[in-house]
């Protein structure tokens, strides 16, 4: 009876550590695949770089009166804004490995099918981390301060990465649906611009239209951006901005996991 009562659970464990070996083996074969092509990694150093000087120096005087002022409002919103730039990249590259036939090699192996699109996440975590220490790294030498402390900024951090992957669950997604990168990078780029500048990324909302404002309400970039911009510059942040920001990160991910796997697995791709 106590054997076999044991069995589900050791055959769950053997699957689970299975599981695991199998992220473990393909994320040390993306992160060779970066070794191989340090190419790649010019988009993690060079836009957080770009985006924080263009727009500081842009828009600062006309928005927040000073350059000074302006990176302690638009640096916690271009946190979530690379974390969803560099989110889009990963549908692409699954939708180039199909093209090049290391998907379908992958899919007559015997791993588990969420293994492969999992170590691709893993490694764009890893890379959209990387860009968020060179956007703190240059937004520190423009001057911003954090008066949160250092907690603030972790839990910035953090809420950033947790909505970061949920967007590239949808990214994945998206390459496994659309036929070709192309495809994947015009219909990212329509989805993604609205909910970038139509958001309190970049300006407050109380200047925007009514029509406009009622979008930004809704918009989970605006809540995000919010969030981070409270952690950062006060240290608090009412709980029900972080759990709606945790709401959409985890319903996102509910959605497009599932789905991803699935398509992953379809015979026709």
């Amino acid at each position: 009876m106590s054997a076999a009562g044991a069995a589900p659970g050791s055959g769950a464990s053997v699957y689970v550590r299975s599981g695991l070996g199998h992220v473990s083996a393909l994320t040390r074969r993306n992160l060779l695949q970066i070794k191989a092509d340090p190419d790649s990694l010019f988009d993690i150093l060079l836009m957080p770089v770009i985006y924080t000087v263009l727009f500081v120096y842009v828009f600062g005087g006309a928005v927040a009166g000073s350059q000074e002022e302006y990176v302690q409002y638009v640096m916690p919103g271009l946190m979530s804004m690379i974390a969803v730039n560099i989110a889009m990249t990963a549908g692409i590259g699954i939708n180039s490995d199909f093209k090049t036939g290391v998907m379908d090699r992958f899919r007559t192996l015997p791993i588990h099918r969420v293994s492969v699109l999992t170590a691709k996440v893993v490694v764009e975590c890893g890379r959209m981390a990387a860009a968020t220490v060179v956007l703190l790294g240059v937004a520190f030498l423009l001057g911003l301060r954090v008066p949160g402390g250092v907690p603030g900024l972790l839990a910035a951090v953090g809420l950033t990465g947790l909505f970061g992957m949920a967007l590239l669950w949808v990214s994945v997604l998206l390459g496994l649906a659309l036929k070709s990168p192309q495809a994947v990078q015009g219909l990212g780029m329509i989805a993604v611009l609205p909910l970038q500048f139509g958001s309190s990324i970049f300006a407050p909302t109380s200047t925007m239209p009514g029509w406009l404002r009622a979008f930004t309400d809704l918009n989970p970039l605006s809540n995000l951006a919010d969030a981070c911009r409270l952690l950062i510059n006060t240290g608090s942040v009412p709980a029900g901005t972080v759990l709606t920001t945790v709401g959409w990160s985890v319903g996102i991910m509910l959605l497009a996991v599932p789905t991803a796997v699935s398509l992953f697995g379809r015979s026709d791709r």
